[in-house]
């Protein structure tokens, strides 16, 4: 299994949060409160920690090809989700 983390700085981490986690949850197994979430999305598990600055996020896929859709499934609803901060692309680390 292959994971990335990204950092995205907000005041309104928790709120993202929570949206993404009820979005995925019509689809997917969820588990969230107001801190912390986490998604069984196709490519892997997603885990989300929300604090007053910004939601880290975790993602997991089982090759490269499975974590960059991973990825980009967080990305995509997170923009969504984020529209009125016009967030830039996030930025992965391994």
């Amino acid at each position: 299994m292959k994971t990335a983390n990204a950092r995205y700085e907000t005041e309104n981490a928790s709120r993202y949060l929570q949206q993404l986690c009820k979005h995925f949850a019509h689809k997917v197994k969820v588990e969230y409160d107001s801190h912390s979430g986490h998604a069984e999305l196709p490519p892997g598990p997603a885990r989300l920690k929300a604090d007053e600055n910004a939601l880290d996020i975790e993602v997991t896929g089982p090759d490269d090809e499975g974590l960059t859709r991973a990825k980009f499934i967080i990305e995509d609803h997170l923009k969504r989700f984020a529209h009125r901060e016009q967030p830039d692309a996030l930025t992965w680390t391994a």
